[in-house]
């Protein structure tokens, strides 16, 4: 089971997003499938096929984005999270061998296409969460056991409303 948590941010981008595709991509793609279909025959019209499946998918994503937004909760920051990782905390690790990574720690439906990303149901986020500065962190995985020091915390305090 997800964590239904999300940042105040990534919140506002599924939000925004549902907006444009309902109220501009939608409405255009409607229009589109109108036109085509009033030229007559449509199992050769390729205008009104290709439209009528981006109908389809953009119905499927407002679905889907509307209840999201009904289950997701979003956590703001808060200035008791300072120096220690919570959920929206950006963090900076590294390995025994040199390997640096910054990684932010954020709701399953918001980490797609963001490799700095992670969920914070992740291995990784688990074992990072409560933990301060120059803590040593042991990840164990399917992939075996890694170990990371922490550098750096600090959070996104415009991340908000």
């Amino acid at each position: 089971m997800k964590t239904p948590l999300i940042t105040r941010g990534g919140y506002h981008k599924l939000k925004d997003e549902l907006d444009y595709l309902w109220r501009e991509e939608r409405p255009e793609v409607t229009r589109k499938v109108t036109w085509a279909a009033s030229l007559g025959d449509r199992s050769e019209n390729a205008d009104y096929q290709y439209n009528k499946k981006r109908l389809r998918e953009i119905d499927r994503r407002v679905r889907y984005l509307r209840k999201c937004l009904e289950r997701l909760k979003a956590i703001d920051y808060n200035p008791e999270q300072e120096g220690r990782v919570f959920f929206g905390a950006w963090v900076e690790i590294e390995n025994d061998e040199g390997k640096t990574l910054t990684l932010r720690i954020a709701g399953y439906d918001e980490i797609f296409g963001r490799k700095d990303y992670i969920s914070v149901d992740s291995p990784m986020a688990r074992a990072l969460l409560g933990k301060y500065p120059d803590d040593d962190v042991v990840v164990r995985t399917e992939a075996g056991v890694f170990e990371w020091w922490i550098n750096r915390i600090w959070y996104d305090t415009t991340d908000k409303l």
